[in-house]
C-alpha cells in the first residue's frame, strides 16, 4: 500500500498508465522477495527451535560431540586357544595282520571245521585232509628204518672184527641216515594233513567246503588279527611334514555314526609316484573297535600344522581390504579402530598375529558403519535374546 501511495505522489513524470503498470509490478517483485526472505527466516528459526540433528546431521551417527544414540553393537572377547589346520581323508578299515592259510599238499577234504566270522586261537584245527595214503607211506619207512638200523648195527660190530670194508661200513650206515631223513618227511606231510591256524583271530575268508579236492598251495582260509584294525590313508606329500607318529587322529565310521580316536602308527617312507601321496596308517586300538569290522569306510581328520595359545576372533569382526585390516574394539563406550596383522581364517575364525591382546573386546555386530571414536552400546547377541527353533538337519550333513 505504501508503494502504491508512494506512486501516486510521484511528481516530475507524467502518469501515463503503460509506466504506472510498469513501476508497480516492479514493486510488487521487490515485496515478494521480502516476504519469502522473512519466511524462509522464520522456517529455519522454527526448524532450530525445534531441535538439532543427532550425529552432525546423520542419523545415528553417534559420534564425538554428537548428540544422537549410542550405535548398539555385539561384542566378544579376545581368548587364547589352540589352532591347527585340519584335512579329512577317506580311507576303509582292514586288519592289522591277515594271513592267508593254504594247503601244503595235495588230497580231499575230510572235514572242514570253521567258517567266516569264526574265532580261533593259534594252533587251532581249522580242515583236515585225507591222511590215509600218507600214514601208510609213514608206516613203510618206519619199517624201512628199522631195517636200516639193524644192518648198521651189525656192519659196526663186521667192521671192528675187520670182517668187512670202510666202503661197506660207511654204505649201511647212509642208508641209516636216509631211511631216518625219509621217514622225517613222510611224518611232516602227515601233519600238513592238519591245517592249523597261524595266529589269533577271526576266520574272514573261507574257500572251500568238506570234500573238495585241493591241490598244493591252494587257498583254503584266511584268518586275520582283529584286535587292532588300521587304515591307510593317502596324504599329500606338502601334509606329510607336518604330521608325526603317536599323534591321535579322530576318525568317524560312517556305518556306525560313530566317532572313535585313532593313533598314526607308521607313515611310509616313500610316495606313489603317480600321484605324489604318501600312505599313512592310522591304528584303532581294541579298546575302541566294538562293533567295528573290516571293510567298513572312515574318515579321518588330520590336525596339520597344530600350535596352542592363538588369538582367534571371528571373521565378521575383521574390516578393510587385504593388507589394511583392523577391528573395532569397545573402549570406554566408545569405538576405538585398531589396526591387525591376520593370518588363517579357519571355520569362521581368523587368526590375529599383531594389533589385539588377550581380553580385548572386539565388536563383531554393527561395525559396518562404525567411525573411529563412535559411542557404542553393547547388546548381548541375538541368540541369547531370541533363541533360534531348531531347524532339521540336511540328510548330507555330518551328524556327531
Amino acid at each position: 500500500m505504501s508503494s502504491w501511495l508512494s506512486l501516486r505522489s510521484y511528481r516530475g513524470a507524467p502518469h501515463t498508465p503503460r509506466r504506472v503498470c510498469a513501476r508497480v509490478l516492479s514493486h510488487a517483485a521487490i515485496v515478494g522477495l521480502a516476504l519469502a526472505a522473512a519466511c524462509g527466516d522464520g522456517a529455519e528459526a522454527a526448524s532450530n527451535a525445534g531441535g538439532a540433528r543427532p550425529g552432525n546431521g546423520r542419523p545415528g551417527g553417534g559420534g564425538p560431540g554428537g548428540g544422537g544414540q549410542p550405535n548398539p553393537v555385539e561384542v566378544v572377547t579376545v581368548a587364547r586357544t589352540a589352532l591347527a589346520r585340519n584335512s579329512t581323508v577317506t580311507g576303509q578299515l582292514s586288519a592289522v595282520r591277515a594271513i592267508g592259510v593254504n594247503s601244503q599238499i595235495g588230497g580231499a577234504l575230510l572235514s572242514v571245521l570253521v567258517e567266516e566270522g569264526t574265532k580261533v586261537s593259534k594252533g587251532e584245527l581249522l580242515a583236515e585232509i585225507d591222511p590215509r595214503e600218507l600214514t601208510a607211506q609213514v608206516r613203510a619207512a618206519e619199517a624201512a628204518l628199522a631195517f636200516a638200523k639193524s644192518t648198521a648195527d651189525r656192519s659196526a660190530t663186521l667192521f671192528e672184527q675187520k670182517v668187512i670194508t670202510v666202503a661197506e661200513f660207511e654204505r649201511d650206515r647212509t642208508a641209516l641216515t636216509a631211511a631216518e631223513a625219509s621217514l622225517a618227511q613222510l611224518r611232516t606231510r602227515l601233519d600238513f594233513t592238519r591245517v592249523l591256524s597261524p595266529l589269533d583271530g577271526v576266520v574272514t575268508q573261507r574257500f572251500v567246503r568238506d570234500g573238495d579236492i585241493v591241490g598244493a598251495q591252494a587257498p583254503l582260509f584266511t584268518v586275520a588279527d582283529v584286535s587292532t584294525l588300521v587304515t591307510l590313508l593317502p596324504v599329500s606329500e606338502l601334509e606329510v611334514p607336518m604330521l608325526r607318529t603317536g599323534a591321535t587322529v579322530p576318525v568317524h565310521i560312517d556305518a556306525l555314526r560313530q566317532d572313535v580316536t585313532g593313533r598314526i602308527r607308521r607313515i611310509f617312507p616313500a610316495a606313489d609316484s603317480v600321484n605324489r601321496l604318501v600312505p599313512v596308517e592310522v591304528a584303532i586300538p581294541g579298546n575302541a573297535i566294538a562293533g567295528l569290522r573290516p571293510g567298513y569306510t572312515v574318515r579321518a581328520t588330520l590336525r596339520l600344522d597344530e600350535r596352542q595359545g592363538v588369538l582367534m576372533i571371528p571373521s565378521r569382526a575383521v574390516v578393510g581390504a587385504q593388507g589394511s585390516q583392523s577391528v573395532y574394539v569397545v573402549n570406554n563406550g566408545r569405538a576405538e579402530r585398531r589396526r591387525v596383522r591376520v593370518g588363517e581364517d579357519l571355520d569362521g575364525r581368523t587368526e590375529v598375529i599383531e594389533g589385539l591382546a588377550f581380553g580385548d573386546s572386539v565388536i563383531t555386530t554393527g561395525n559396518a558403519l562404525l567411525r573411529d571414536g563412535a559411542a557404542v552400546r553393547v547388546v548381548p547377541p541375538l541368540s541369547a535374546e531370541a533363541p533360534q527353533a531348531p531347524q532339521a538337519v540336511p540328510a548330507t550333513k555330518k551328524v556327531p
